[in-house]
């Protein structure tokens, strides 16, 4: 390499740092601004994860101390004074504390807890669908037929989480209202089902029986 090729070599190098440092003291905030982001991201989301593990612990301690209170109506009491940062967690203590109100025979709190969550569209579909049907089955004739019904058609749609328990639920309001062969159709369709348990198929074809069927699949 001769030294005019050198030199040019080397001053195309040295332009090449001046511009690299002017971009650097021109744009280098956004790359400084970039890594404090990454980094404060990620302490976010740690720090998050702690608080979220942390609110699920605390409120797991109060759900067992209320639990552990012998006296059912003070055991109510202490769930409803249970409160829940998060969704989730709203709907376990208002399920919990309406199970122990029916426990204790107070009725219309269960239903209450029970219409707080029916009340809530942001809640997960779950525990709105769980609310309903414990309602429909907690109420059971002091709600009108109509009105059962109504709720039990809403839950047995294809992919709901508790169609086949509505579909059950159904087939007993047919039977309420003297309609035994609808009855015994539903329960057939529940039986040959096939995401229907074990549990459930025993119940509709003793059923189907009890109505003077036969408990073999339509």
């Amino acid at each position: 390499m001769s030294e005019t090729d050198s030199f040019i070599e080397e001053v195309t190098e040295e332009v090449r740092r001046d511009k690299l440092f002017a971009l650097m003291r021109k744009y280098g905030w956004i790359a400084i601004l970039a890594v404090l982001l990454i980094v404060g991201g990620a302490a976010y989301n740690e720090w998050r994860k702690a608080s979220e593990e942390a609110a699920a612990q605390a409120l797991g301690d109060s759900l067992i101390a209320a639990l552990e209170i012998e006296d059912a109506t003070a055991r109510a009491a202490a769930l409803a004074k249970i409160t829940a940062e998060s969704e989730g967690g709203q709907a376990v203590v208002a399920l919990l504390a309406s199970a122990e109100a029916r426990s204790s025979g107070n009725n219309e709190r269960a239903v209450s807890e029970l219409a707080k969550l029916e009340d809530k569209p942001e809640l997960a579909a779950a525990y709105r669908e769980m609310a309903v049907l414990k309602h429909v089955l907690l109420a059971g004739k002091d709600m009108p037929v109509a009105e059962r019904r109504a709720k039990l058609e809403t839950l047995a749609v294809a992919g709901a989480p508790f169609r086949l328990l509505a579909e059950e639920q159904l087939a007993m309001l047919d039977i309420e209202e003297g309609n035994k062969e609808a009855a015994i159709s539903r329960l057939r369709d529940i039986i040959s089902d096939v995401e229907v348990s074990a549990g459930l198929r025993s119940r509709a074809s003793q059923l189907i029986v009890v109505l003077g069927g036969k408990a073999e699949a339509s």
